[in-house]
């Protein structure tokens, strides 16, 4: 049954990869977010690295939003009780992603033929290899991703945050009359004060935006997985994966921080930091929640203290059971003879058997048949009715 549901599991997959890189390319190429444009003197080199760490994000988050979304999708297929199938069916489905988010590597080297560079005369077939590069590292966290909810929740949440940045940049240029130009990933330069807010090569305002949302967002996406009691490693590394993509993407783009604008060096120094910050989210989430667990099993514990168990053991069985039903009557104790030496007004007979005969002896009657209970007769008994007379 789960073979059976491959076939559409990996189509999913490919369909959604593709749709993502697509859609995110996009919005880039209207918004002006990624621009391929000429720079023999080396005038737009900061929009050609700008250009290129968003080719690389781009690729790896479409790779891993295709494998969640087909994993999420096909769940209903796979029997999550037979783990061979459904480790195989993620590997399937992961592939699958990888190979429908090879869509960014052509929608990126088309429009990258457009570029003049002085250090290559095909800057297409760079671009386009930042994009499969991309898709390789997507391709290992989406292993990862669709193993663990928060890991995929983190990725998503990291995506999302970084388009609405980007937008609230563009918008902030065209309102500002710079119109529109490229946007670094993951930066807002929310002032135009040149000096003021740097610290050396950090900008501040930047600063404190890109490591408050890596540590929000990977204590947030880390919530609900705390809570269903998921696996504590994974939740508590789950904060770093999305700004791990991140740092990847710029270090790929300029590994040697040459040609690069100042605000752009100032997120490349960032992006390190920023994972430490997701970790510390994710992990401060996973301490309290364990925590919480903890002082829930000690007021149920105080609650319904430890009782002792009762003993089950079975009563022991008597040793020998009665043969007759003779022996399961209860023989009555017998007078002793001290207690009547005294007794000067009981008859003999009253010593006397109710089962011996009325002619045998008083010494005789007074023995019982072997075998049989004796039963006495009162010590009182009722005086003689006496016979009417005749008229």
């Amino acid at each position: 049954m789960a073979v059976r549901g491959w076939g559409g599991s990996i189509a999913t997959a490919i369909g959604i990869a593709a749709g993502a890189s697509a859609a995110q390319l996009g919005l880039g190429y209207g918004l002006g977010i990624i621009a391929w444009l000429p720079s023999p003197n080396g005038a737009n080199e900061a929009t050609w690295v700008a250009s290129l760490a968003w080719a690389t994000w781009i690729a790896a988050t479409s790779t891993i939003i295709g494998a969640i979304c087909a994993d999420r999708l096909s769940a209903s297929i796979v029997d999550s009780r037979d783990t061979l199938s459904g480790a195989l069916s993620r590997g399937a489905t992961t592939v699958a992603a990888a190979v429908g988010a090879l869509a960014t590597v052509a929608l990126v080297a088309v429009p990258a033929r457009e570029a003049a560079r002085a250090d290559t005369f095909t800057p297409q077939t760079i671009a386009a290899g930042y994009a499969a590069i991309g898709v390789i590292v997507g391709l290992l966290v989406a292993l990862w991703a669709v193993a663990s909810r928060a890991v995929a929740a983190n990725v998503i949440a990291t995506a999302s945050w970084l388009w609405l940045l980007a937008v609230i940049a563009v918008i902030d240029g065209v309102a500002t009359g710079r119109g529109l130009a490229s946007a670094q990933l993951g930066v807002w330069q929310i002032t135009s004060d040149a000096d003021r807010f740097w610290f050396r090569n950090i900008y501040l305002p930047g600063a404190a935006l890109t490591l408050g949302s890596a540590l929000v967002i990977g204590a947030l996406a880390a919530w609900p997985a705390a809570k269903r009691l998921d696996g504590r490693v994974g939740t508590a590394v789950s904060g770093g994966v999305g700004p791990l993509l991140v740092a990847a993407a710029y270090f790929l783009a300029a590994p040697t921080l040459v040609g690069i604008r100042a605000e752009q060096l100032s997120a490349h120094l960032l992006a390190p930091y920023a994972v430490i910050a997701g970790l510390a989210g994710s992990v401060l989430v996973t301490a309290i929640s364990q925590r919480r667990e903890a002082r829930q099993a000690d007021i149920a514990l105080l609650q319904w203290p430890d009782r002792p168990e009762p003993d089950l053991e079975p009563d022991p069985e008597p040793d020998s059971e009665p043969e007759t039903d003779l022996e399961r009557v209860p023989v009555p104790a017998q007078p002793l003879a001290s207690d009547l030496e005294d007794d000067a007004y009981a008859p003999a007979r009253a010593y006397v058997s109710d089962s011996a005969p009325a002619t045998e002896p008083a010494a005789v009657a007074a023995e019982p048949a072997r075998g049989q209970a004796s039963v006495a007769t009162p010590l009182w008994p009722e005086p003689d009715k006496k016979k009417p007379k005749r008229r």
